[in-house]
């Protein structure tokens, strides 16, 4: 099996889902393929990586490339960790819009911070697809990359590639409520649907008994979750449900928690950067980047020992596992909106559960949101589609409108600012949005991309599949109709 990780200049993201597929007893042999146009983290991230595998004795092999058509070669996964501009761009997303009063916590899926994000993430998103769809057509994109959604959308209208958005913003969800509950995570069961980052728990069960009516009364007696999640417990007291991501996360994806400055700390939870201050996620990543600098030569010192075991809840292992074994695997996956979820647009990307095993991937019909919820994320999907087909095809108009439409910005900035504001990030960001000088036409909307199957209906698992779209249209039509 041959997994081409881009942006693996990504250091403590590529170690992770590394030592996740290292964990499994058949991926040990795995041949990896890192690709980062940034030499230095990719040489930090290739030398640790591989001084894992030697540490522990494993057949595994790394190749390390600035070339993402070589590093593509052969792939039968890709996974995408990249952040178009890196942390100099970030700056620009964060403190541009403030100059406008515009405060945002992450920056990094809506909000002006999380279109501009978009705009400079999606033709390069579109590219790689574009390079798969030459180089390995049949492999299967796995996105960490965020706007989760906005990403996936553009690659699903641009190219023909099958490819799932990964986050685990769900999980984290599902602990809290076990925590607040006062039982183990393992014996909650639940659902999750809507929009990333801004997914609804929609059913939640113990042993049989459904929890829903008790979950606001549950966090209001939990000191520690009424500190940190004041945002969320607020929206579940007004909208009847849990929302994922985190409390600083959601205060800025709405209109009502950081208009005010002199409300702003009464929804922020100050002792992690996560629970609201302003910049925490760009002031967390800057830090991040120091810490992986100076840890290095203790990592490979052998200082500080890297082990193999410790597997995470991060998706992409779990799901290549069940493609490749046939063993099953159920997560929250972003995935197109083929009437999934009725109550929410066509084509737009949704994150529900999926059931993964050697047949392909198979999303699950949820039928109607709640009303409230849906609402809710129908005004975002309003920003993501203009986004989208900004990206595409370099419509500055359209950008406009997104950041006119985006909740945060609204309600903070009149249009006559927000349209200052948003020329002051082309002018501020303009390297890493090649688009806009020469706009185009938007391009053609193509079938829906199939979720790739690791295997014929029939054939034993981890058998390979040489035509996966055909036998998915033949089997399950696991995405929708064609257009």
């Amino acid at each position: 099996m041959r997994v081409a990780m881009i942006g693996a200049g990504s250091i403590g993201f590529t170690r992770r889902i590394m030592m996740d597929l290292l964990a499994v007893p058949e991926f040990r042999n795995t041949e990896f393929s890192f690709m980062d146009i940034d030499p230095e983290g990719l040489e930090m991230s290739t030398n640790l990586c591989r001084k894992m595998i030697a540490d522990n004795d494993l057949p595994a092999t790394i190749t390390a490339t600035t070339d993402r058509r070589a590093a593509l070669q052969g792939a039968d996964y890709v996974l995408s960790f990249v952040r178009v501009g890196g942390l100099e761009a970030f700056a620009h997303d964060i403190e541009v819009p403030l100059r406008y009063g515009v405060d945002q916590c992450v920056g990094d899926t809506l909000g002006p911070g999380g279109i501009f994000y978009g705009l400079r993430t999606i033709p390069v998103l579109v590219g790689i697809a574009r390079d798969m769809e030459e180089i390995c057509p049949q492999a299967l994109l796995l996105n960490y990359s965020n706007p989760m959604a906005m990403n996936c959308w553009a690659v699903n209208r641009a190219t023909s590639i099958a490819m799932l958005g990964l986050c685990h913003g769900v999980q984290g969800g599902h602990h809290q409520i076990a925590i607040a509950l006062g039982v183990p995570a393992e014996e909650v069961e639940f659902v999750a649907a809507g929009l990333n980052h801004q997914t609804w728990y929609i059913q939640v069960r113990h042993k049989g008994k459904d929890m829903l009516p008790h979950l606001l009364n549950a966090f209001e007696g939990n000191e520690s979750l009424r500190n940190s999640e004041p945002v969320r417990i607020d929206i579940m007291r007004r909208f009847g449900y849990y929302s994922t991501e985190s409390n600083g996360h959601l205060s800025e994806y709405l209109m009502w928690y950081r208009k005010r400055p002199e409300e702003i700390q009464k929804w922020i939870h100050p002792d992690v950067w996560i629970g609201g201050e302003t910049g925490g996620y760009l002031r967390v990543c800057r830090e991040g980047a120091d810490y992986y600098r100076s840890m290095y030569p203790r990592w490979m010192a052998g200082e500080e020992p890297i082990r193999v075991g410790d597997r995470s809840q991060e998706h992409a292992s779990h799901i290549i596992e069940a493609l490749e074994t046939g063993r099953t695997y159920r997560g929250h996956l972003n995935v197109p909106n083929t009437g999934l979820i009725t109550n929410l647009p066509e084509g737009c990307i949704i994150e529900i559960p999926c059931l993964v095993d050697g047949s392909g991937i198979q999303p699950t019909f949820i039928g109607a949101l709640p009303m409230g919820p849906a609402a809710i994320c129908r005004q975002t999907v309003s920003v993501q589609e203009l986004t989208v087909e900004a990206a595409l095809t370099g419509d500055k108009d359209l950008v406009r409108q997104a950041m006119a439409l985006d909740p945060l910005a609204g309600s903070k900035c009149n249009l006559d600012e927000i349209w200052a504001m948003t020329d002051d990030m082309f002018e501020a960001l303009a390297p890493w949005l090649p688009q806009f000088e020469s706009p185009g036409e938007s391009p053609a909307r193509r079938p829906s991309a199939r979720l790739r199957l690791a295997r014929s209906a029939g054939s034993a698992p981890g058998a390979g599949e040489g035509d996966a779209a055909k036998v998915l249209r033949e089997t399950f039509n696991l995405r929708g109709k064609e257009n």
